[in-house]
């Protein structure tokens, strides 16, 4: 959640953030005026309980001297009986802005550049030379085809659409590649967890999905439970509503989870293959971090992320979100997307942000800094998606007549 003492003391400055990262106007205007309306309740509240003290020491000075208390005992209870309702005007407006800032993404860094959409991301780096072929490349879904390695209509049939099945060796080159990133996270310092895959919403408000998101979730029926979008949600939400000590930061965590997402606004989008599924496969990066520290763990995460690609024999490119295009939580973010040639573009294999405070505000992750409490900065990143780096290595490592020869770093998994 955005602090709203800063969006309050700062209003011109923070609103300008947001409306880069496409906060409607509007709905700005309606929290400055509701700003507005509570100072002022609180300052006459305030002038009310001041009068409410001084009364009571009147009150109990001629109570101690014998002097008649009957006028100044039914100011006193009238001046009661008037704050009543105005403190709960304050309170419900005080409530009315937590709930409004539940729907307010983070505020961007400034140091990202800023853009309305995809369009306006700034290209870092390249890391590997894509392949030159000498024949046509073929895309993952005719590779699946002739390789009997995916069957999509079954998926289908099992579910709906944009599910599908994984056969024989690509349902174990799909359990190596789990294996190698656990172990490749765990060799850099991320400890391994195995988690729920369902979190309640109070996990999910957390992390920043709910309730702007809720559409995009699969939901258990008559449950407070939620399919995970991804496992950031409960690596994050681990350390929810807890104080840590100092001397624990960082906190580094990996783990593997099918991830489930309706896709909601996707419609007509990937239609074909695996690119854009319901359910699939990730490990992801969490990190808890001194606010001091967070930058630096960003990069770090980025660099691994790329060197998992780079044993992969994977060409890839790093690219720096703008801030239209910066995820919810996102303050900033470092897409890493790996070359396809069968479809001769590059497309996101994972995503890195550093979320400040954002998520640690809503989720009440905190640390023991002397004798204050501070708020942990949160930190999240694929590495990788296990789906897409599947779908990249049949893209990469196919020959003329359709084979995939399987990168050598995976061998001793298969």
């Amino acid at each position: 959640m955005i602090d709203l003492k800063y969006l309050e003391n700062s209003f011109d400055e923070a609103s300008t953030r947001l409306v880069r990262k496409g906060v409607d106007e509007a709905l700005l205007a309606e929290l400055k005026a509701l700003f507005a309306k509570k100072k002022a309740k609180s300052a006459e509240l305030e002038a009310m309980r001041a009068e409410q003290n001084s009364l009571s020491k009147q009150f109990g000075i001629y109570k101690r001297e014998g002097k008649d208390i009957a006028e100044l005992k039914a100011k006193l209870d009238a001046n009661k009986a008037a704050m009543a309702p105005l403190d709960a005007e304050v309170k419900a407006l005080e409530s009315k802005l937590k709930e409004l800032a539940l729907s307010i993404p983070n505020f961007p860094d400034a140091s990202v550049p800023v853009g309305e959409d995809e369009a306006h991301n700034v290209e870092i780096k390249r890391v590997l030379e894509p392949k030159r072929f000498d024949f046509a490349p073929k895309e993952h879904w005719e590779l699946a085809e002739h390789n009997g390695w995916i069957d999509f209509e079954r998926g289908v049939k099992l579910a709906k659409s944009r599910f599908s099945v994984l056969r024989g060796e690509a349902a174990r080159l799909e359990r190596a590649l789990i294996n190698f990133f656990l172990d490749e996270n765990r060799k850099v310092g991320f400890e391994e967890y195995c988690v729920p895959f369902m979190n309640n919403a109070a996990m999910l408000q957390g992390t920043g999905q709910l309730p702007k998101f809720e559409e995009d979730l699969f939901k258990v029926c008559d449950e407070d439970l939620f399919l995970i979008p991804t496992a950031e949600v409960p690596l994050t939400n681990l350390y929810h509503d807890e104080i840590l000590s100092e001397e624990s930061l960082p906190l580094l965590m990996t783990g593997y989870t099918p991830c489930f997402r309706k896709e909601a606004g996707s419609a007509g989008r990937d239609t074909r293959g695996m690119i854009r599924q319901h359910q699939f496969d990730k490990v992801e990066m969490v990190a808890i971090a001194h606010p001091e520290k967070s930058d630096e763990i960003f990069e770090m995460m980025v660099a691994h992320a790329s060197s998992l690609l780079s044993k992969l024999g994977l060409p890839h490119r790093l690219v720096e979100l703008c801030t239209g295009d910066l995820g919810f939580s996102a303050a900033r973010t470092i897409d890493l997307e790996v070359w396809l040639p069968g479809q001769n573009r590059y497309r996101e294999i994972s995503s890195v942000s550093n979320t400040r405070d954002f998520q640690a505000r809503r989720a009440k992750i905190r640390f023991k800094e002397g004798k204050k409490n501070r708020l942990v900065h949160t930190l999240n990143g694929s590495a990788l998606a296990v789906g897409r780096t599947l779908i990249a290595i049949m893209e990469n490592y196919q020959n003329e007549a359709g084979e995939i020869t399987i990168p050598e770093v995976l061998r001793p998994y298969m």
